[in-house]
């Protein structure tokens, strides 16, 4: 069987039995004695009185443990608050359970206050009750329908939990996700703690008691409503005074009183900003000028060199087509260099326009940032705002320079630079390559054997054969530094010319001959006008032979030369000269008198 407990309806009604049964005894004139009757009449009242008390005692509406009860404070003892919370229960509620987050405790004996039951009896027979878990009861009620008719709620930013913070809404804890702090990154939480203020429930579950709320919900709905307020201030083209709130790459985001503005890089100044902060810095006062106003999206574009004279406007007129000026490089691309003239003015040296001849280099080669530099004004589109500049035109052509140094015929010295199949490139003086063809090597040996005795970085002497100012090319000769032997040697001899020659060597095919450092070949069939006598062999190395000149080939550089040719010239001239062998005279006859006429 179960105890008993003191506040069970049995136990409260002995109890009044036993105070009625006291108070009889103490009524009775001492010394009187009570009879049988007497008792059992007493009896009977008392068992009466009793059945009364119990049915009265289980009539009484005790609370159910697990709720909410009202309590009247009735003593602060040890810092602890002793609440009657009736039906003839007293219990203890630590004081700190009274004060909000960072406050003192505000109790005081007599007042009435809410608590929650949570056993109507503990081991020493007091209630266990909880002034927290009715404040938090009564906060999820009142939440809950907050967040059913979607309405602000009050609270205090208390503790700093992972990822954001702990907020107190009289009596329940949310969470507030760092994100949701402010409409833009908190650095320093330290000034909002402990700070009433009102948040916006995202989120909330009674069961697992979580709730999520923000107070970046409120800033952005009060900030809509401050922005539509100054928006419909303000018109596109007005110039207006706004503070500099933050600095970014892109740009600077100005206070224009409640309702930011975006001040883009490119709408700081006329001139080339890589920066905003090399012009501006927060909390500056700055005059902008509105660009535009998007009344859907609530943002506004602003500007301040719109503020500010256009310099394209005089362009046309200061810098006239081919004038030279001094610039400034701002920038380097990978097709060209950007040249400030003036600060809002730029014009771009394309890469095929920095050098005579660099053609194939990176401009950062060229040229670097900062650099001071001399340029051409090539083109102008004002409709575009851009400048063509040339950094080259600002030079002089070096293949003219070289035209006007080395002339034709003139000879040159350099060092091989490059050898391909076809020839080898020179470097030559103004930074230029000059070419060397492969026929143009040697006279005499063929060019791919001529140009295995070549190797880079080679000093090598050559003569200008020509120059090509437009195409940039120049061509020189190494073969013609001798000058053309052939063209010495055979200077004085044309086609039927008889010479002298000399035998070098013999072949199956016909005999090798020399003249003035020339060579020949004279085939079989051309070394006699009588079939018997062609052959090879009746000759010697150095026999000298008088031969007729068939060809003189100047491009292959080669004489045809013929015994046989001579030898049918001489009879033609006998012939015209002593008669013919017609005339009955032998062709021996005609020559015997020939050479009988010459001795």
């Amino acid at each position: 069987m179960s105890r008993v407990g003191a506040s069970s309806p049995l136990f409260l009604a002995l109890r009044q039995i036993n105070q009625t049964v006291v108070k009889d005894r103490r009524r009775q004139p001492r010394g009187q004695k009570t009879t049988l009757k007497d008792n059992e009449r007493h009896m009977a009242n008392l068992m009466d009185e009793f059945e009364a008390l119990l049915t009265e005692s289980f009539e009484m509406d005790t609370p159910d443990e697990g709720t909410v009860v009202k309590g009247k404070v009735i003593a602060i003892e040890a810092g602890q608050a002793i609440i009657d919370v009736g039906y003839k229960m007293e219990g203890r509620v630590d004081l700190k359970e009274f004060a909000n987050p960072g406050e003192a405790p505000e109790i005081a004996v007599g007042d009435t206050v809410e608590v929650f039951l949570r056993s109507a009896e503990n081991s020493r027979g007091e209630a266990v009750i909880s002034r927290e878990m009715a404040r938090r009861e009564e906060a999820w009620d009142r939440l809950e329908k907050a967040y059913a008719d979607e309405e602000r709620v009050e609270g205090a930013i208390f503790g700093r939990v992972k990822g954001g913070f702990t907020v107190d809404l009289g009596g329940a804890v949310a969470f507030l996700p760092g994100s949701q702090v402010d409409v833009r990154p908190v650095r320093d939480a330290g000034p909002l703690m402990g700070l009433k203020q009102p948040f916006q429930i995202l989120k909330m579950d009674r069961r697992r008691g979580n709730i999520v709320v923000s107070r970046r919900a409120i800033l952005e709905e009060s900030r809509a409503e401050q922005r539509a307020e100054v928006i419909g201030n303000l018109t596109e083209g007005q110039a207006v005074d706004g503070v500099v709130k933050n600095i970014t790459e892109y740009g600077a985001f100005v206070d224009l009183g409640g309702v930011d503005g975006l001040l883009h890089v490119t709408d700081m100044a006329w001139r080339r900003v890589n920066h905003p902060s090399e012009i501006l810095t927060i909390g500056e006062t700055v005059k902008v000028q509105v660009i535009k106003i998007n009344k859907e999206t609530h943002r506004i574009s602003l500007g301040m060199k719109q503020l500010q004279e256009d310099p394209w406007d005089l362009v046309a007129g200061k810098y006239p087509l081919e004038s030279t000026h001094t610039g400034r490089v701002t920038n380097i691309t990978d097709y060209g260099a950007f040249v400030e003239l003036e600060p809002g003015v730029e014009g771009l040296v394309h890469v095929s326009e920095m050098s005579w001849t660099k053609k194939n280099v990176h401009p950062g080669k060229i040229v670097s940032t900062s650099q001071e530099v001399e340029v051409m004004v090539l083109e102008i589109d004002g409709a575009k705002r851009r400048v063509s500049l040339g950094l080259k035109q600002t030079q002089r052509n070096p293949w003219e320079v070289f035209a006007e140094q080395f002339p034709e015929g003139t000879e040159v010295e350099g060092e091989v630079k490059n050898i391909t199949e076809f020839g080898l490139f020179i470097g030559l003086e103004g930074d230029i390559d000059g070419m060397v063809h492969l026929s143009d090597l040697s006279w005499d040996e063929r060019g791919e054997e001529a140009i295995q005795s070549y190797h880079k970085n080679d000093i090598v002497q050559a003569v200008v054969s020509e120059v090509d100012v437009e195409k940039e090319r120049i061509s020189l000769s190494v073969k013609a530094l001798g000058g053309d032997k052939f063209a010495e040697a055979v200077g004085g001899v044309k086609r039927g010319s008889i010479v002298t020659v000399t035998v070098t060597a013999i072949e199956e095919g016909g005999v090798e001959v020399e003249y003035e450092g020339m060579k020949s070949f004279i085939r079989r069939s051309d070394l006699s006008r009588d079939r018997a006598e062609q052959r090879p062999e009746r000759f010697s190395i150095g026999d000298k032979v008088d031969v007729r000149i068939t060809n003189v080939d100047a491009k292959t550089r080669r004489l045809g030369v013929s015994v046989k040719a001579r030898e049918i010239a001489e009879e033609k001239e006998a012939v015209q000269q002593y008669g013919s062998s017609d005339s009955g005279a032998s062709l021996g006859d005609i020559l015997g008198a020939a050479l009988k006429s010459d001795d």
